[in-house]
């Protein structure tokens, strides 16, 4: 039942891909895939599930199957939301291998006998629930990276943004600006040390893209910010008629590393 239900996930995102030209990889390049899990949690307890689970199942499988590069993050903010989250960034080469891994991965998980996150019973639950969001990564950086910090890791900050268009035209329009604009470029020049960069294929909150910057501590992410909001290069792209307007909503979430995570 499972491998019918991730081949039909997969033919699904195959016929949207040739529905939506400009979600098909370019012949020039290839792009990889990226899956965000995001765990919602509300008490101590599952929040030391969720972490031993990711750390000591998780990662280990995941990194046997040959992917690297895992990124486990906590919000900043986590100690005081009644919304607890933990999200899990996994790059894939293709869907073909997002098919294989996952159900691989998913027979291991559920087989477990000591597991306490895969034999959670209903009245102790190992999360309050889970979300998945499916991503493509941009043209311009067809590739997740490790960003080149080396300050303190606790101080780092990892900023997440989410970019909701009004539209598909409008969400089209922001995805070309930071690819043939050249946002991605801005950022690079800048040192934003991205992580990736992408279009949500499936998600809650479409159509909109989403990525991923790096900072050695909270200052130098202001101090980033700054610099971007004031370069010459991004006045005058913002400024181009073509470009006016093409966000309707914008989500930001500031971001700490986990001590077992690969970023």
């Amino acid at each position: 039942m499972k491998k019918l239900l991730f081949s039909a996930i997969l033919i699904l995102i195959t016929i949207f891909t040739i529905s939506y030209p400009s979600f098909a990889a370019p012949t020039a390049k290839t792009r990889n895939y990226f899956e965000i899990k995001v765990y919602h949690f509300s008490n101590n307890q599952q929040e030391k599930t969720i972490d031993s689970f990711l750390q000591n199942q998780y990662i280990p499988v995941i990194h046997s199957a040959g992917l690297n590069n895992i990124g486990i993050f906590k919000p900043i903010a986590n100690d005081t939301a009644s919304d607890k989250k933990i999200y899990v960034f996994t790059p894939y080469k293709s869907l073909k291998q997002w098919e294989s891994v996952h159900q691989e991965t998913l027979e291991k998980f559920e087989n477990s006998t000591i597991s306490t996150y895969a034999n959670a019973i209903n009245t102790n639950p190992a999360f309050v629930r889970m979300e998945t969001i499916f991503l493509k990564a941009f043209e311009n950086m067809p590739f997740s990276a490790v960003p080149k910090l080396t300050g303190p890791k606790a101080e780092r900050v990892y900023e997440m943004r989410s970019y909701e268009g009004a539209g598909e035209k409008l969400f089209r329009n922001k995805v070309d600006m930071f690819n043939k604009g050249g946002e991605v470029g801005i950022f690079n020049r800048l040192g934003f040390n991205a992580v990736f960069y992408a279009e949500v294929l499936f998600g809650a909150r479409m159509p909109n893209l989403m990525y991923m910057t790096s900072f050695e501590n909270m200052q130098s992410r202001d101090e980033h910010w700054k610099a971007f909001s004031a370069d010459p290069q991004w006045k005058t792209l913002s400024a181009q008629p073509g470009y006016k307007n093409n966000i309707a909503h914008i989500d930001i979430t500031y971001l700490r590393s986990t001590d077992y995570s690969d970023l």
